[in-house]
Order: C-alpha cells, then structure tokens, then sequence
C-alpha cells in the first residue's frame, strides 16, 4: 500500500508540473488565453484531443511533442495506481473484517470469560471500571483513552486469589483453538492480537510447567501474577478494539457483546 501510494504522488506531481509548464508555455508560443491553454493540456495529456485547438508555431509543436510523451503516460500512470490504490484498500478493509471475525470468536470462547475471572481478583478494577462500561454512543475519543488507560493499569489479578488449576484447565481445553489462531495468517495484519495470543500463551505454558500449583511459593507466585497481569491488559486493550469495531459495523453484536460486558458484575444477555 505504501509503494503504491508513493508512486501515486510521484505521478501526481509529474502531472501537475506537466499541466502548469504547458499551459505557461502554450500561452507564450500560441498566444492562447490561460484557460484555453489549461483546456488543451488536459485534453492532450487525457488522450481526448477534440482538435479545436491545435498548435500552429514550430516551438508550440515542439512543446506539444514533449507535453504528450511526458503527460499521457503519467495520467496512465495515475489512473492505473488509484484503481491500484482502491483494490488494496478493499481487500485490506476484507482482511480487517475477516481478522475481526477471528478476534470475536476469540472473546466469545476464551477471552471474555477469562477477562471475567480476572477482573473479579483486580484489586483496582473499581477505579477503571465505569469506563469500561462501553455504550453505543460512544466516539472514537473515548475508545482511545480507555485503551490508554488500560495499557497502564497498575492493578492485575493476583495468583494468590486465583484458581490457577481451574485456569489450567480451561486453557488446556482452548490450546488447540488457540494454536488455529495463531497459524492464522489473516492474523499478521494485526499485531495487537497477535501480542494478545503471545501473552495468553505464555501465561498457559507457565502454568503447565507447575505440578503442583495449590502449593507455590510467594516468589512463585508473584513471577505468575505479572504474567496474569500482561494478559489481563492485553486482552483489555484488544476487548476494546473489538468493540470499537463492532459499534462501528455490527450494532446487533455490539448490543450483546455490551450486555455480557465481562467488567460489568451484573451483566446478563437477558434484555430487560
């Protein structure tokens, strides 16, 4: 996308340099009035060339010569990279849509329930909690600065509170899910996610290492709760990307992924 675009302006600026040098110099050597002179660059360098107008001094021929060679092919050029610049722009907004789909199956089956659990031990989750209720009438505004503030929450589950075996578990049951996920390769669009996956992976594969988690020690523990807490944050950051997105595209799945808010207490699916 970003070739594309460059070669775009190039072009642009060739083409715009090529219009305002002939128009200057087919007033000067056909004596043309400046928008006769614009009209016949244009018509010349589109390839349009109604023949009304046409240069009758050698130097205007010359300058004709140089503004066809120089101009035609740049208008191809800009036209051929819009159509260019449009098709990779839809087929990335395709790929965004498709790399959210993913996302939403990820916080349907794995990371809103983990989210729920978490939030439950978060010391602090009182202090960031109301603004994490998200409402349709939310502006893009307010999705940037949750994110910020979530990014750096100085609170995060402790392991001590925590059923680590419980998580264990459920992360054992979700490892093959999780490892599709991540083979995904609609997935390097995105590295948020992808940061999110890393995060949550490595929490499963520290807790798989511990035999015996119902006896660590403080130290043991305290290593487990900064890896609960990367996560935690992680995955609160990408739930409100996921949001965002689905406010702004799927309202009917915003209003149920809003009701069953894993940060609410009292959220329910049931619409009262």
């Amino acid at each position: 996308m970003a070739a594309t675009t460059t070669r775009l302006r190039i072009n642009l600026a060739i083409l715009a340099a090529v219009v305002v040098i002939g128009t200057a110099g087919f007033v000067f050597t056909e004596g043309l009035s400046p928008l006769d002179a614009v009209y016949f660059c244009i018509v010349t360098v589109a390839t349009v060339g109604y023949g009304e107008i046409h240069p009758v001094t050698a130097a205007g021929k010359v300058l004709a010569i140089l503004v066809i060679v120089a101009g035609v092919g740049t208008f191809v050029g800009v036209i051929a990279n819009l159509f260019e610049t449009w098709m990779e722009r839809r087929e990335r907004q395709e790929r965004k849509r498709k790399v959210n789909m993913l996302v939403g199956i990820f916080f349907s089956t794995t990371g809103t329930t983990l989210l729920r659990t978490f939030a439950r031990s978060d010391p602090l989750i009182g202090t960031i909690r109301e603004g994490l209720m998200v409402t349709a009438d939310w502006s893009a505004k307010d999705f940037a600065r949750m994110k910020k503030v979530v990014l750096t929450h100085a609170s995060g589950p402790a392991a001590s509170d925590l059923d680590l075996k419980e998580i264990r578990t459920f992360l054992d049951e979700k490892k093959d899910f999780l490892l599709r996920l991540m083979e995904n390769p609609l997935l390097l669009e995105d590295e948020g996610f992808t940061g999110v996956l890393h995060a949550v992976f490595h929490l499963a594969d520290e807790l798989s290492y511990r035999d015996d988690l119902a006896a660590l020690p403080e130290t043991d523990l305290a290593h487990l709760s900064g890896d609960l807490g990367r996560a935690y944050r992680a995955m609160m950051h990408g739930w409100l990307g996921y949001m965002e997105h689905l406010q702004a595209t799927y309202p009917y799945l915003f209003s149920l992924a809003a009701r069953t808010n894993p940060f609410n207490p009292e959220a329910s699916a049931i619409v009262e």
